[in-house]
């Protein structure tokens, strides 16, 4: 077929090209073929039919056509070069035939070819009636399933607990495949007219099968431009429940062709509980099912619930054994104090968090709670009103993903309990006995002792952390100072683990007073005074009791933890942010980027050049004119009309810009991490599923019906 194009367009300089060149190298516009030999069957491609010949040339118009003189002429041959040509042809014959064949071998991996190009099938042959009829079955099947996922449907209807017995009726999938037939689908309707009602359409199996590829069709369209971006980081987010099974969500960070830093979703990953074997099996999807190549990862980040923290470092030990530049960081989405907390190995830490959210969650979910709240607010902070007014902001936000999150609980410890307590014992029927038993338990939580000096000894020691992780999520010159501020703050935590002594008596003194005011009665946890019934010597104090149980263990986990996540290679990345112009502006200009920006120079296109490159870079912008403001972050910078004539300092804030503790600058290009949020919040645990979720997230993507249906005939034939 290669050869009849090459002979109709009348391009003898194309006839000893191979299929496979002229393939990849070259392209024949749409009006050289007639419109019945075009097939639109989809808006995102134009698919040619299998014996589509170009036909339609004008090689005479330029004869008449004073400005085509310049262009390139068709050599018209003369018979001699015409049988030459030919006997050429035949001589090379076999070695066509050859090539052909290892062409069409290339493509069963990728059934279609690039759009407005030539048709490549594995066979020229035209498709039968009944093999038509199948693709255009299957293809109807899929576009329910995708309906399905984009509107989020479970597939799922009515569990048969709820149904009479004796009675049937189908789930959603077939419901919505007999309402298309119903609305004239010829295809469906002939496909199924001999099927008795109370059979199922399309089994489970098939629709798993189905699903998966729908899946897999719409997570490559992202990994595709991730692959030709060549550089990504890796994000996971909290550990989410899939139909009854932990799951672990993965987000890659990647900038697009568009200079854009994005950050999509792109599936989740089964949790295992052992992390030897989740580090093993996260890499296996990433490299194997994905296709990833992890040489390119440049960065990792896990935001994790309480409990899974060390697991997770595991996983990112062993990524880092592997690939070193994959530097381990903090995600820009989750608060410094909030993620350390986290990670605190202490139960009862883990056990106060997760009282927190429930409060912060009860109070989200009722209007009324909430104005409650305010009226309780408003009483005990009469004489501060500005204070009050602060407080009933913070509580109609997320207050527990904030740095100051314990501070604020602190000040609003009284108000809660006030507030809790008269709605548990509120004898109108003014709350319903749900709302009202919520309320007791979790008064009864905040005014346990163990509570209260929990939260009263992580407000202290995360104090000196709390304006150092606030910089990290600030601007890009904040992130860059951040980072020559952390000895000052490893330096101030080693002070207080000397003197924990002194620090100690002083927060439990503080948490003493809290429970005093809250007519809390001071005493060692119940299960501790349980366990030492028997031991008539123990005359442990609560003062020492939580000093040895948590202020000692947290301290010294929240230095290592610091120390782990901001490694040397990490610090002298967020060093390189000196390359964005604001930042030099207030250092002068006086800057050194190539000490730090080795770690990076494999990634460089030149990285002989890079000296003079930077030295230029920062003549441009110290002698730039008068009204010329200075990019203030990556993203400013890469959208510059002449980033291209720095080609070294362009890659350089393309890595940076991918490290998982930048924060993504256009909000429009974080969709990812808020429609996971949304999809989890708005569907039921036991109707979520791994592979309709990804369609829901990912509505947008555009999806190619025929590369479905083709992929499915390969694997189930």
């Amino acid at each position: 077929r290669c050869q009849r194009w090459v002979e109709n367009c009348r391009r003898a300089d194309l006839e000893d090209k191979t299929p496979d060149q002229l393939n990849k190298h070259y392209r024949l516009c749409a009006k050289h073929f007639e419109t019945s030999m075009i097939c639109r069957s989809s808006p995102y491609r134009t698919v040619l039919r299998d014996n589509a010949v170009p036909t339609i040339f004008d090689l005479t118009s330029h004869l008449n056509n004073p400005h085509s003189r310049h262009r390139k002429r068709i050599k018209e041959l003369s018979e001699d070069e015409i049988r030459t040509l030919k006997q050429q042809k035949i001589d090379e014959a076999f070695e066509r035939e050859q090539a052909t064949q290892e062409l069409n071998e290339s493509n069963e991996q990728n059934a279609v070819s690039e759009e407005g190009g030539e048709e490549q099938e594995e066979e020229a042959v035209p498709l039968t009636l009944e093999e038509r009829e199948n693709k255009d079955y299957l293809k109807s099947l899929f576009e329910i399933l995708i309906l399905m996922g984009k509107q989020n449907i479970p597939l799922d209807g009515h569990s048969v607990d709820e149904l009479p017995e004796g009675i049937f009726t189908s789930d959603n999938f077939q419901a919505l495949l007999e309402y298309r037939i119903n609305a004239g689908d010829e295809v469906l309707r002939k496909q199924f007219e001999m099927t008795a009602v109370n059979l199922e359409y399309c089994s489970k199996t098939q629709q798993k099968q189905m699903l998966e590829i729908c899946e897999s069709c719409v997570r490559e369209e992202t990994l595709r431009e991730v692959r030709d971006s060549h550089f990504f980081s890796i994000v996971t987010d909290e550990v989410v429940d899939i139909a009854g099974e932990e799951h672990l969500p993965v987000l890659v960070r990647f900038v697009d062709d568009s200079h854009n830093l994005r950050e999509e979703f792109v599936g989740f990953l089964p949790y295992e509980a052992d992390p030897e074997i989740l580090a093993v099996k996260f890499h296996t999807t990433i490299t194997e099912k994905w296709g990833l190549n992890m040489e390119y990862c440049r960065g990792q980040a896990y935001i994790v619930s309480s409990g899974f923290a060390s697991k997770m470092k595991v996983v990112a030990t062993r990524l880092l054994e592997k690939y070193p530049q994959a530097v381990y960081t903090l995600c820009s989405s989750c608060a410094l104090n909030v993620w350390l907390a986290k990670s605190v190995p202490v139960v009862g830490v883990s056990i106060a968090l997760g009282t927190i959210e429930e409060v912060c969650c009860l109070f989200n979910q009722s209007p009324q709670l909430l104005v409650e709240l305010d009226n309780t607010i408003s009483v005990l902070f009469q004489n501060n009103e500005e204070k009050g007014n602060e407080l009933k902001e913070i509580c109609r936000s997320q207050w527990t993903g904030r740095h100051d999150t314990f501070e604020v609980l602190v000040d609003l410890m009284q108000a809660l309990v006030l507030c809790l307590d008269a709605v548990s014992s509120d004898s109108s029927v003014r709350w319903n006995n749900f709302t009202a038993g919520r309320a007791f338990v979790l008064s009864s939580a905040l005014t346990d002792f163990d509570f209260i000096v929990t939260i009263v000894i992580l407000k202290n020691v995360l104090s000196f952390t709390r304006a150092f992780g606030k910089n990290l999520q600030g601007q890009t010159s904040d992130v860059f100072f951040a980072a020559s501020s952390l000895t000052a703050v490893l330096h101030s935590l080693n002070e207080v683990m000397e003197n924990i002594e002194v620090y100690h008596e002083f927060w439990f003194e503080e948490a003493t007073n809290l429970a005093t005011k809250l007519d809390v009665q001071i005493k060692l946890p119940g299960k501790f005074r349980r366990a030492q019934q028997g031991n008539l010597d123990s005359e442990v104090t609560s003062e020492n009791y939580y000093k040895e149980i948590l202020s000692v263990p947290t301290v010294e986990h929240i230095i290592q933890e610091l120390k782990d996540i901001f490694s040397e290679q990490h610090l002298k990345a967020l060093k390189c942010l000196s390359l964005v112009p604001s930042v030099m502006g207030q250092l002068k200009f006086n800057t050194s980027e190539e000490h730090h920006a080795d770690m990076y120079k494999n990634d460089l296109p030149n990285p002989d050049t890079l000296s003079a490159e930077l030295h230029c870079w920062r003549i441009k912008w110290k002698h730039r004119g008068k009204d010329i403001e200075l990019p203030a972050t990556i993203y400013e910078a890469l959208h510059l009309p002449d980033i291209k004539f720095f080609p070294n300092v362009y890659a350089l804030l393309k890595v940076l810009c991918i490290l998982p503790v930048m924060k993504v600058e256009n909000e429009k290009y974080e969709i990812g991490r808020k429609r996971l949020k949304a999809y989890l919040k708005n569907t039921l645990t036991e109707q979520r599923s791994s592979n309709l979720a990804l369609l829901n997230i990912n509505f947008d993507i555009k999806h190619d019906l025929d590369l479905m249906v083709d992929t499915y005939i390969k694997l189930y034939p």
